[in-house]
């Protein structure tokens, strides 16, 4: 549905008070837990109270998502944040709403790399004694280059842990596919969100995190909510999305044995149970905050590193990014959500 025909249903729907129709959204995903806000509202119903029905489309990254967004084949974006500035700068009209999560990355050392991470040893000398007893650098498996877990990995690697380029190689691939190599030992080690961080270690107890996302990068940006320009022109559909990303955070927040419910069924899709989604939302690497403005500080700091490691040819305008009108008027009408 092209969007100057999406935004005339939405007004002509909101005009006319049709208060059963309801008007298709497309939702570009990332399956992390971070996205869980989402699938939450649309199971309870708060989409579809504003009129909304949602269809949800997985994708491996945020920049895979971005072409979606750039060519009209998706209106809300449920990622990183970290694509977002340079795709507006190259003329895709989006705006960030609303933030899902921050400081949900890991580090999760594979089972033959795990024990050289020991209590007082650093991690840039666990990394060294690897490569001294195997001969080779640790391999770190994470998303490709601009993305929100390859910049953190490289800025805790070389920033924080201040590591040996030649002690650590760093390889990208999908989602799924890192948490697979991490399992099959194709890799000594990966960056993972919950809930593959839990599901990971109760498949293999020998793999160990080694890094929370605040070490890595501290308050890092990490899962979005960002609308499409013509998505944009039907503000109150907009509204009813931020709506219902606060409330779902409530509710996370107040009942998780509820919440699991929709989770397990978006990202378990049979194979994780609902115990496990619950032990990953008592992670320590889970971190929800709603409340956009709490990730603009680091999203500039986030950009100004991936210029300095050469995944971004320039800081790109962040004015106009982000608005948190939407979610000032969530949370006056639904005060019990977290906010910050």
């Amino acid at each position: 549905m092209r969007f100057s025909y999406l935004a005339a249903a939405f007004a002509g729907l909101l005009t006319a008070g049709a208060a059963h129709a309801q008007t298709q959204v497309r939702i570009g995903y990332i399956p992390v837990l971070g996205t869980s806000q989402v699938f939450v509202a649309a199971h309870e119903g708060y989409l579809k109270e504003g009129g909304l029905e949602p269809r949800f489309i997985a994708f491996e990254s945020g920049p895979a998502m971005i072409s979606a967004l750039a060519s009209g084949t998706l209106d809300v974006y449920v990622a990183g944040v970290a694509p977002l500035a340079v795709a507006r700068s190259k003329g895709v009209e989006v705006k960030v709403v609303a933030s899902t999560a921050i400081e949900e990355m890991t580090v999760v050392a594979g089972a033959k790399l795990a024990p050289y991470f020991k209590a007082g040893v650093a991690p840039a000398q666990a990394l060294k004694d690897f490569r001294a007893a195997n001969g080779k650098p640790a391999r770190l498996a994470t998303q490709p280059p601009g993305s929100v877990p390859h910049t953190t990995l490289n800025h805790w690697l070389f920033e924080v842990a201040k590591a040996d380029k030649a002690d650590v190689e760093i390889i990208t691939m999908g989602i799924d596919a890192t948490q697979q190599a991490v399992l099959a030992a194709a890799v000594e080690g990966a960056t993972l969100r919950e809930p593959a961080v839990t599901v990971s270690i109760q498949r293999d107890p020998r793999l160990k995190i080694v890094a929370l996302g605040g070490q890595m990068f501290p308050k890092q940006p990490g899962t979005v909510v960002a609308v499409s320009g013509g998505f944009l022109k039907a503000p109150d559909a907009v509204q009813t999305i931020v709506n219902g990303v606060v409330r779902a955070d409530a509710l996370i927040a107040k009942d998780p044995q509820k919440a699991a419910t929709p989770i397990e069924a978006a990202l378990g899709k049979g194979l994780i149970d609902k115990d496990t989604i619950l032990k990953a939302l008592a992670s320590p690497a889970t971190r929800f905050a709603v409340d956009p403005r709490a990730i603009a500080d680091s999203t500039r700091d986030m950009q100004a590193y991936q210029v300095r490691l050469g995944t971004l040819d320039k800081e790109y305008p962040l004015e106009g990014l982000f608005d948190a009108s939407y979610f000032d008027k969530a949370a006056a009408k639904y005060p019990s959500g977290r906010g910050k």
